[in-house]
């Protein structure tokens, strides 16, 4: 392939690379892995197996460990991307973000500082959109401003790039400013994804169950499938997600408490209560959006329920292809540029602001005479909500005034960025065989 012009291969280092959902996405978006770093050993042989010069691209390990790669090693890359861990942001889960040891969100932002990367992407759970970490989210834009970058969050849905799942995650996008200008979101496909029944029909009649059975079943999985949880080591075997979801399954047609070895044999009918097949991996990878010639193909390394893993907290390689190709334009200056809106200027938590710029505590009320001046309504009650938040990612002093009020001072961000001494080292360690 040629290295000049609009064709050109860019080159990406991911981090938290799974099974390589972002990973193939991007290669067709026309990125090739200088390095792929991921934890567990079975996502990292599916890795190895399916990348492009796989053996020499593929670490495993602890991403954050100096033992597994040298990031100065690869300064001025094109991309720096990853899905990192979900579970400290996740609503099913007890949001602990900075304080759950899975948490490598704020450690990657400050990755860009190292790496120098032109481009950054980073995707996770809807969570993350949240009021609960709307103070994590400005520290995140504000440190990104610091290290030279312009950041955007978005939240999009996997249904709206032609995958037959809701799936909504959580992406942020940060680009050196004079690549910012050229970067714009990828439009939603005009076209709506296929049901699960007709995603799904030739993979369920491929064990001998009757055509008319296969198309009655496809009757009833007439929907796009409710997001596919793949757990973690912690929690079980594979099953297709929380009671909301094996609710959501069954309305489709499809038994959620397992996922099958194989497709329904002739004469099958679901047994007791069970309102239809289950899923095998091979039908799931398909949902997940490994389907097509573009995508499918893709082996995975592993028993049944690590494969399951894999696949189920995979970010789907549609989905990646399309932010990767337009960050590829954004990288190669394609099309008009646009009028930047200055990215300090979006502000998720004004509250966070007030206390980061005031450099000494302020009551409430203080806050909101401070808020009103900048045109922002806001009252006590909910000022001391943010305050609240605040405290659980965020060193929060207190004080008490004279006339019994409290005062609060904003302290040090209590996430893991790389520190020797941090509690995140310690947990991770005596947590490393449960993590996934």
């Amino acid at each position: 392939m040629s290295r000049t012009g609009s064709d050109r291969q860019l080159d990406v280092v991911e981090i938290c690379a799974g099974a390589g959902g972002q990973s193939l996405g991007l290669e067709r978006a026309g990125f090739a892995h200088r390095l792929a770093v991921e934890l567990d050993p079975n996502a990292a042989e599916t890795l190895r197996q399916n990348l492009a010069n796989g053996d020499q691209v593929v670490k495993v390990g602890d991403v954050a460990s100096a033992e597994v790669w040298r990031p100065e090693d690869f300064e001025g890359v094109d991309l720096l991307a990853g899905g990192v861990p979900c579970p400290p942001f996740s609503i099913a889960g007890k949001q602990l973000g900075a304080h759950d040891e899975r948490d490598l969100f704020a450690w990657a932002v400050e990755l860009c500082g190292r790496v120098k990367p032109k481009a950054l992407m980073l995707e996770n759970v809807r969570g993350l959109s949240g009021n609960r970490f709307s103070a994590y989210r400005q520290h995140v834009l504000d440190r990104l401003h610091e290290h030279g970058y312009i950041a955007e969050w978005s939240l999009l849905h996997a249904s709206s790039f032609g995958v037959s799942q809701q799936r909504p995650r959580f992406v942020l996008i940060a680009l050196r400013e004079e690549y910012a200008p050229y970067f714009s979101w990828p439009e939603r496909h005009a076209e709506e994804p296929p049901t699960v029944g007709e995603l799904l029909k030739d993979l369920m009649s491929a064990n001998g169950w009757e055509r008319e059975l296969v198309e009655k079943w496809a009757v009833t999985a007439n929907g796009v499938a409710p997001t596919i949880v793949g757990g973690s080591k912690r929690h079980g075997g594979a099953d297709l997600g929380p009671t909301r979801a094996k609710r959501a399954w069954s309305l489709l047609g499809v038994d959620a408490m397992g996922v099958a070895d194989m497709a329904p044999g002739p004469g099958w009918e679901p047994a007791g209560d069970a309102p239809g097949p289950r899923l095998t991996n091979a039908m799931v990878a398909r949902i997940q959006g490994w389907t097509g010639p573009e995508f499918s193909g893709w082996r995975f390394h592993g028993r049944k329920t690590s494969v399951y893993r894999q696949i189920g907290n995979a970010f789907p390689p549609p989905v990646a292809k399309d932010l990767g190709a337009v960050i590829r334009k954004a990288l190669l200056k394609t099309g008009q540029p646009k009028q930047l809106i200055e990215s300090t200027s979006t502000v998720h938590d004004p509250v966070y602001r007030i206390l980061r710029s005031a450099n000494r505590s302020l009551t409430p009320l203080q806050i909101e005479e401070k808020l009103l001046r900048e045109g922002i309504e806001m009252k006590v009650a909910e000022i001391e909500r943010h305050i609240n938040h605040l405290g659980r990612d965020f060193k929060v002093e207190m004080e008490q005034r004279s006339n019994g009020a409290w005062a609060y001072k904003l302290e040090r961000f209590e996430a893991f960025i790389g520190q020797l001494d941090h509690d995140r080292n310690k947990k991770f360690a005596q947590q490393q065989s449960r993590i996934s």
